[in-house]
């Protein structure tokens, strides 16, 4: 990446009053270039953003715990020996050493590898070598430090910001559509950690339009119709939204609900849901749309449509009657980005037995390694001194410029206190 030598917080708001000033068009190249812009995104947006942590198979038993990184900031989700999850920076109130650095496991006690502080694992302090007499050490007032927590339907999703709106109050109106796959009792076929070296915004971006859809994910376009205008589509998906409830059984599966980034009912707490359609003949997201695995949760039968969610800025879900997607976007520095993509499957089937796993995943996997070819080609162009942003379609990148309002309004805000 070039280096912005005169990277300063004016320079970052005349960026921000000059993008500002061009609405409907693509990021200013600063934005992918600029280490001043990638720390007020952290402190600004992201850590006071609901952020997808884990499920809760895998924080199923006292002592379990999962890892999650966000730029320099590792954070751990725990149940507790009292049965309770929390969520907790993994960073020791000593000198701030790492007191976790496995990826996940179970145990029940965190120990700082530097100087020995003991942390029980419901975060109190336990145990510190020689701190007598310091009037400054209070046991009780150093244990890790907690963030907020919440769970919705299965999926764990933390925030740093103690101020932070409730999420699961945003997430009820689409709790009826949610509730159908049956979540906290489904199995995680697989996941995936994929490194794309890109700046975090580029592949968030990359999956808010499905402009791309059509010349960059052949396998995709042949399947749903989100590759086209809503126009064009309309009658199908309107015989789709006529049928859902009665073929699924489920409620309000077809209801839409849309509050994110400027829109949403708190800072950092987007909540959208749509049902959007297959072209005739395809049933799920597989290499030839048919069935992959047993249906999910309370789903009767494929309608032909899948449930599109998003939670918070980088969180989403792309949910067929047989398996759920979800992918999180997260930023490790300024130009590396993991795109985390996890496989959820009834929590009854079994792999070989109810799916094949190499056909379950094959959809996006093969989309997500066409998307790292594609970002890091936006990625060169972009960080040229040459790019100059052009104007975004107005359909397919509506979502791209309801995130670049809310990037610039909160930007704008962080950059001038």
């Amino acid at each position: 990446m070039l280096p912005l030598p005169d990277d300063t917080a004016e320079r970052l708001g005349d960026a921000l009053r000059e993008q500002g000033s061009a609405p409907g068009r693509a990021l200013s190249g600063y934005f992918y270039r600029s280490p001043l812009a990638y720390e007020r995104e952290l402190d600004a947006l992201l850590l006071k953003s609901w952020i997808y942590a884990a499920h809760v198979s895998q924080v199923a038993t006292p002592g379990d715990y999962v890892s999650i990184e966000l730029g320099e900031d590792s954070i751990l989700v725990v149940r507790g020996d009292d049965g309770e999850l929390r969520a907790f920076s993994n960073s020791c109130r000593h000198r701030g050493a790492r007191v976790c650095e496995e990826a996940a496991g179970n145990t029940t006690r965190f120990v700082c590898p530097y100087h020995g502080w003991v942390y029980a694992n419901d975060g109190r302090l336990r145990g510190a070598r020689e701190m007598q007499g310091n009037a400054a050490f209070n046991a009780d007032d150093l244990g890790l430090l907690e963030l907020r927590l919440a769970t919705v339907e299965g999926l764990v999703f933390v925030n740093a910001d103690p101020a932070a709106s409730d999420l699961t109050q945003a997430v009820a109106p689409v709790l009826p559509a949610l509730a159908a796959y049956d979540l906290p009792s489904a199995r995680i076929a697989h996941s995936h950690s994929y490194r794309v070296q890109a700046n975090w915004k580029l592949c968030l971006e990359n999956y808010l339009e499905c402009y791309h859809c059509a010349p960059s994910h052949r396998a995709y376009a042949r399947l749903h119709t989100l590759k086209d205008p809503q126009a064009k589509v309309q009658p199908q998906l309107d015989a789709l939204w006529e049928r859902a409830e009665a073929v699924t059984g489920v409620p309000g599966i077809a209801d839409e609900h849309y509050r994110i980034y400027d829109e949403a009912t708190g800072f950092g707490n987007c909540v959208s849901h749509q049902r959007y359609g297959l072209f005739e003949g395809n049933v799920t997201g597989s290499e030839d749309g048919q069935p992959l695995a047993p249906l999910m949760g309370k789903i009767h039968d494929y309608d032909g449509g899948a449930g599109d969610f998003q939670f918070g800025p980088v969180s989403f879900m792309l949910n067929y009657p047989d398996h759920c997607v979800l992918y999180r976007f997260m930023p490790l520095g300024p130009d590396l980005t993991d795109m985390t993509v996890v496989w959820f499957v009834s929590g009854e089937a079994q792999a070989g037995r109810d799916y094949d796993l190499e056909k379950l995943t094959w959809l996006w996997h093969h989309t997500t390694l066409e998307d790292e070819y594609i970002i890091s080609r936006n990625r060169a162009g972009v960080l040229s001194r040459l790019y100059r942003p052009g104007p975004l379609q107005l359909e397919f990148e509506a979502t791209l410029m309801s995130f670049h309002r809310w990037y610039i309004r909160a930007m704008t805000a962080a950059n001038a206190q």
